[in-house]
C-alpha cells in the first residue's frame, strides 16, 4: 500500500497529481483496488464522456432523482405519482418509457413478460413493479432473454477481466464495486445509459416482494423485532462489513485515477456519505444474480427484469442462466397471463432471505438454524479428543446445521460429538482412540448427561425470545401488523418451531433410556454449546 498511501493521506490533492502517477504490475497486485466507473450517454456504455461528481443531498434515498425526475412510468399509459406527489412528465415518459420499453429500444428481443405493479404497504411510497407473464406459458418456455449489452457485471464495468479478478480477491466485494459504479452513473442523471434501470431501482428502494426493506436498513427499534434470533447479530455483522468496504473505496478511486487518467472522479468517501453507499449496497444486494458456469468477473450480474422484479421462491427450479450472448429465463411451471413469474433463490435459509431480499418463505425446505458445539480447551485430553473429532470429519469448534423437518437427524449427528466431550477416564479415552467411527453410547449416566445438556441448550435458546409461539401466531393473524414486524415474526416463529422440534426429539431420546432413575454423570469438561 506504499504507492497508495501518499495520495490517500491527503485526499484533497489535485486530481492532476493522480494523473501523473503511473502504476506497474507490482502495484496492481497490491491491496489497491480499482474501478474505472465508466460514464455513458444514451449511446452504448462503451462511450465514456467526462462528468463531474457531486454529493447527493438526500442520504436517505440513494437512488432518488431530482423531484421532477423521481417517478418512473408504469406499464399502462397513466402517470405514476412520485414520493412527494409529483408525476413523471409526459415528455420524460415519451423519452424513456418504462424499463421494458427502454430495454426493447436497446436490443431486448420480443419476450413473454410484462411489468405490472402492486401497492406498497406505505402509502407515501410508490407501488413496486413485478414481472408477470404477458401470455399463457408452459414449463420449458423461454420467458425472456436479456442480451449481455443490458447486463451489468464487473467484466463490463472494468473492461478487463484480469483487473476485475484482482479487485474481487482483495478488500472490496463484487457488490460494493457494482454499487459504487451505479452511484457514479446515478450522478449523471439522464446522461447515463443506465438511467431507466437506475430509476427502476430507485422505485424499488431495495424492497423485497413483501415491499419490506432488508433489516440492514431498519432502525434499532425495528431490529429489536429480531431479539432472540441469531439473525440480529448477523445483520449487525453484515453492516460492519459494509462499513469496512466503504472505508476501502478511496483505493478504488486511486486505481481508477491511475489506470483511467482521462476520467477524474471525486474521492468516493467525499462524494458519497456512508449512508448513501449503504443504501446503494443494499439495493444492489437485493437484485444481484449469481450466474453459474461463467468467469469470476461475470458471476455477479445486475439483470434488468431480474430480481427484485422477479419474485424468489424456494420451491422453484427456474433460474436466470448465462447462455451465448445473453441471460435467459426458462420457466419451470405453467403460468396464466398476469401471473407473477418466480425464480429459485438458491438453497438459502430464511435468515439469509430476510437479510438479502427482505422476505421470509414459509415453505422454505432449505430453512435451518445452526448449533455450534466446541470441545473444552481446558480438558487435559483436549488434543486427543480433537484428533478423534477430526478423524470423524468434525472440528474442535463444529457447526451443526439443523434443517427444517430434519431435526431428529440433526440431533443424532450431534450426539457422538457431545459424547466425546464427556469422556473423562483415560482408559475410556484410549478405547475411543483405538475404535473406528463415531462415539456410541458409553453408559446410561453419560447418555443422560449428554441429553440433559442438549435439552437445556434448546430450552435456553427458546427462552431468549421475548414471545412464545402462540403469541407469534396471534400477531401474524392481525391484518394491520407492520410489514417489518410481520416478516421478523415469521422468521422467529419458524426458528422456534425448529428449536421446539429439536427439544422434543431430545426429550424423547432421554425417555427411552433403560433406567430413568440414573442421575447424569458429572462432566467437568463438557462441550460448550452456542
Amino acid at each position: 500500500m506504499v504507492g497508495c498511501k501518499s495520495v490517500l493521506e491527503n485526499p484533497r490533492l489535485p486530481i492532476r497529481i493522480s494523473r501523473m502517477l503511473t502504476m506497474d504490475i507490482s502495484l496492481l497486485q497490491s491491496k489497491c483496488i480499482s474501478s474505472p466507473f465508466r460514464s455513458s450517454s444514451h449511446r452504448p456504455p462503451s462511450v465514456r464522456p467526462r462528468v463531474l461528481i457531486t454529493v447527493p443531498r438526500n442520504p436517505r434515498n440513494f437512488f432518488s432523482f431530482r423531484p421532477r425526475n423521481m417517478c418512473s412510468a408504469s406499464i399502462s399509459d397513466t402517470l405514476v405519482a412520485g414520493k412527494s406527489g409529483e408525476v413523471l412528465s409526459m415528455k420524460e415518459k415519451d423519452e424513456f418509457g418504462d424499463l421494458k420499453s427502454w430495454m426493447h429500444k436497446n436490443g431486448l428481443p420480443p419476450c413473454k413478460v410484462v411489468l405490472l405493479e402492486r401497492p406498497s404497504h406505505d402509502n407515501k411510497l410508490r407501488p413496486i413493479h413485478y414481472v408477470a407473464a404477458s401470455e399463457d406459458l408452459q414449463a420449458g418456455d423461454n420467458a425472456v432473454s436479456v442480451p449481455n449489452s443490458l447486463v451489468v457485471t464487473l467484466e463490463r464495468v472494468l473492461g478487463n477481466e484480469t483487473i476485475a479478478e484482482l479487485l474481487t480477491t482483495n478488500k472490496l466485494s463484487e457488490l460494493a464495486c457494482l454499487a459504487l459504479y451505479l452511484m457514479y452513473e446515478k450522478k449523471q442523471g439522464k446522461k447515463s445509459f443506465w438511467y431507466p434501470y437506475i430509476r427502476e431501482l430507485d422505485r424499488q428502494r431495495g424492497r423485497g416482494q413483501l415491499a419490506v426493506e432488508s433489516p440492514l436498513l431498519w432502525s434499532d427499534t425495528e431490529l429489536d423485532y429480531l431479539t432472540g434470533s441469531p439473525t440480529k447479530a448477523e445483520v449487525l455483522e453484515r453492516a460492519e462489513g459494509i462499513k469496512r468496504e466503504y472505508n476501502e473505496l478511496d483505493t478504488v478511486w486511486f486505481m481508477a485515477g491511475s489506470l483511467f487518467q482521462q476520467y477524474p472522479y471525486d474521492i468516493p468517501t467525499e462524494a458519497f456519505p456512508f449512508e448513501i453507499f449503504k443504501q446503494a449496497f443494499v439495493a444492489v444486494q437485493s437484485c444481484v444474480v449469481h450466474l453459474q458456469k461463467v468467469s469470476l468477473a461475470r458471476r455477479f450480474a445486475l439483470v434488468p427484469l431480474g430480481p427484485p422484479l422477479l419474485s424468489y421462491r424456494s420451491n422453484c427450479k427456474a433460474m436466470l442462466t448465462a447462455v451465448d450472448g445473453a441471460v435467459q429465463l426458462v420457466v419451470d411451471r405453467p403460468y396464466k397471463a398476469g401471473d407473477p413469474i418466480v425464480v429459485w433463490c438458491g438453497p438459502q435459509p430464511n435468515s439469509k432471505l430476510l437479510i438479502n431480499y427482505g422476505f421470509v418463505d414459509e415453505d422454505n425446505s432449505y430453512d435451518r438454524i445452526m448449533v455450534q458445539a466446541a470441545l473444552n480447551t481446558e480438558d487435559p485430553q483436549y488434543q486427543e479428543k480433537r484428533m478423534v473429532a477430526q478423524r470423524n470429519g468434525k472440528l474442535s469448534i463444529q457447526a451443526f446445521p439443523v434443517l427444517v423437518g430434519k431435526e431428529r437427524e440433526a440431533v443424532s449427528d450431534m450426539l457422538p460429538y457431545l459424547r466425546l466431550g464427556y469422556v473423562s477416564d483415560p482408559s475410556e479415552m484410549q478405547s475411543v482412540i483405538c475404535s473406528q467411527g463415531p462415539i456410541c453410547p458409553m453408559s446410561p449416566c453419560m447418555e443422560r448427561a449428554v441429553l440433559e445438556q442438549l435439552a437445556n441448550y434448546f430450552e435456553t435458546r427458546l427462552a431468549g425470545y421475548p414471545t412464545k409461539l402462540s403469541e407469534d401466531e396471534f400477531l401474524l393473524a392481525a391484518c394491520n401488523l407492520d410489514p417489518k414486524k410481520r416478516v421478523a415474526t415469521q422468521l422467529v416463529r419458524l426458528e422456534k418451531k425448529i428449536l421446539t422440534a429439536c427439544l422434543r426429539v431430545t426429550i424423547d431420546l432421554a425417555n427411552q433410556l433403560p433406567d430413568l432413575s440414573v442421575s447424569p454423570c458429572p462432566a467437568p469438561y463438557a462441550p460448550i454449546l452456542k
